[in-house]
C-alpha cells in the first residue's frame, strides 16, 4: 500500500485533513484539494494513482470534476465518496469512469482496500500500454 499517490478532494476540511493524515501514516503520498477546481490545478504538478472524490461540493460537483479529471488523465482511478445515497449518482459516476463508489462515513480498512485495488488496476493498464508500445 505504501507508495500509492492519492489526491483527496473534499470540501469538508476536518474530514479531508484527518483522512489525509491517516493515509500518510500508511505510507501514501497525499495531496489535498477543497474543490474540483483546485483538484484540476493540482493535476498540473501531481500525478496521482487514485483520486478520492467527494460527490457533493460547492462549485464544481464531483461528477463534473470526474469528467474533467478523466479528460486530463484517462488512466487515473477515481473512487467517489458521498454522504448522500443515490443510485443515480453512483451509476453516472461509473459511466464516467469511476473505479468505485463509497458511502460516508467510510470504513477506513475498506477504503484502504479500494485504494490498493484502484492502484493495482491503474498499474495494470499502464503495463499493458507499455507492453503494446514495445511490441510495435
Amino acid at each position: 500500500m505504501a507508495g500509492i499517490k492519492v489526491l483527496l478532494v473534499d470540501d469538508e476540511a476536518g474530514f479531508r485533513k484527518t483522512l489525509g493524515k491517516r493515509l500518510g501514516r500508511r505510507g501514501m503520498t497525499v495531496e489535498e484539494a477543497d474543490s474540483g477546481e483546485k483538484a484540476l490545478e493540482i493535476l498540473e504538478s501531481f500525478e496521482p494513482d487514485v483520486v478520492l472524490l467527494d460527490v457533493k461540493m460547492p462549485g464544481m460537483d464531483g461528477l463534473t470534476t470526474l469528467h474533467k479529471l478523466k479528460l486530463i488523465n484517462p488512466l487515473v482511478e477515481v473512487v467517489m465518496l458521498t454522504g448522500h445515497a443515490s443510485m443515480d449518482i453512483a451509476i453516472n459516476g461509473m459511466e464516467l469512469g469511476a473505479f468505485d463508489y463509497l458511502m460516508k462515513p467510510v470504513e477506513f480498512e475498506e477504503l484502504l482496500y479500494k485504494l490498493e485495488d484502484a492502484s493495482i488496476r491503474k498499474r495494470h493498464h499502464e503495463e499493458k500500454i507499455t507492453a503494446k508500445e514495445h511490441s510495435q
